[in-house]
């Protein structure tokens, strides 16, 4: 342990719990949902790849998810499970800042592609006639470079400040990872301006704006569907919208919970819990809520199955 160290070399992950049944249900269950996130996501991506079909604006930017996805399992799971197989809970500073950095930039980069994706639900069904055309693949490339850009830069001025700081209280970390909350908590230097910041791009650069800019096309495709006249045209209209709202209601549900709540002593062990849900599991169902409500993608998954079938 550090006491008012001025630099620190290394943090040391604290984890979930030092009883070792309890590390070892959690290994399993991170084990589990590792390997079900990379496995769904990767297989997702490649058949929006692979299969003509998918090649519309929709599963690009599902494919555009499933990348995101991949990547925020990978920077803080992987972590978890080497922790446990090699008992070193330590990592370097460089590596906990850049796991802090690839973790904003991956709830920035979701969050904005499921507002493009909202935009794309509302052209589809409140446009139909001109979907192809106001959707074509040079809006695509412009929606997703924004969003991409707009992730990596909103997570560029709070991990500056909190690399500036020199002086922490402990080296000890109260989380399975590098969070930015947690790092906050043990430095010993004036964080109010971090706190100030990161609340407000936490409210309205990374909330407020992406969840109205997903409301707003919403409010327009309800209308919509609701001027259909038959029962059977307005529950397909609604099934084209039921994944992607399932994962926006999941998505922004878990980070209010986890990020703008009050940080009170006794609910920090359970925002821990919170935040593996948010970087575990919302990234295993994403591809799981898509594919199974999707027929898109579970006959696309059929005819790549059959090229694999021995000729008979």
């Amino acid at each position: 342990m550090y006491t008012n160290q001025t630099v620190i070399k290394y943090f040391i992950i604290g984890g979930f719990s030092d009883a070792p049944e309890v590390e070892i249900i959690v290994f399993c269950l991170v084990l589990l949902i590792y390997l079900i996130t990379l496995c769904g996501n990767m297989t997702i991506f490649l058949l929006i790849c692979l299969d003509p079909h998918l090649h519309t604006p929709m599963y690009w930017f599902l494919a555009n998810l499933s990348i995101v996805d991949m990547s925020s399992s990978i920077n803080t799971l992987y972590k978890i499970l080497v922790i446990f197989i090699t008992r070193d809970k330590t990592i370097s500073y460089l590596s906990c800042m850049t796991q802090t950095y690839i973790l904003g930039s991956s709830i920035g980069h979701e969050l904005w592609i499921l507002t493009a994706m909202s935009y794309d639900r509302y052209v589809a069904i409140c446009n139909p006639l001109r979907y192809h055309m106001n959707m074509n693949i040079k809006t695509c490339a412009l929606l997703t470079s924004a969003c991409w850009s707009v992730g990596f830069l909103q997570t560029i001025p709070p991990v500056s400040i909190l690399c500036s700081f020199s002086c922490y209280s402990s080296n000890e970390i109260n989380h399975f990872f590098c969070d930015i909350t947690a790092l906050m908590k043990i430095s010993c230097d004036d964080t109010s301006f971090l706190e100030m910041l990161f609340f407000i791009e936490g409210i309205f650069l990374l909330n407020l704006t992406p969840f109205l800019l997903t409301l707003i096309p919403y409010i327009f495709i309800v209308v919509a569907i609701l001027k259909i006249r038959t029962s059977q045209g307005r529950r397909k209209a609604f099934y084209t919208c039921s994944s992607h709202i399932t994962v926006v209601i999941l998505l922004y549900t878990t980070l209010v919970s986890q990020y703008l709540t009050p940080n009170l002593s006794r609910t920090l062990d359970s925002k821990k819990y919170l935040a593996l849900f948010n970087t575990a599991a919302v990234p295993m169902l994403n591809p799981m809520i898509y594919s199974l409500k999707n027929r898109d993608v579970k006959l696309a998954l059929r005819r790549s199955l059959d090229k694999f079938k021995p000729m008979t």
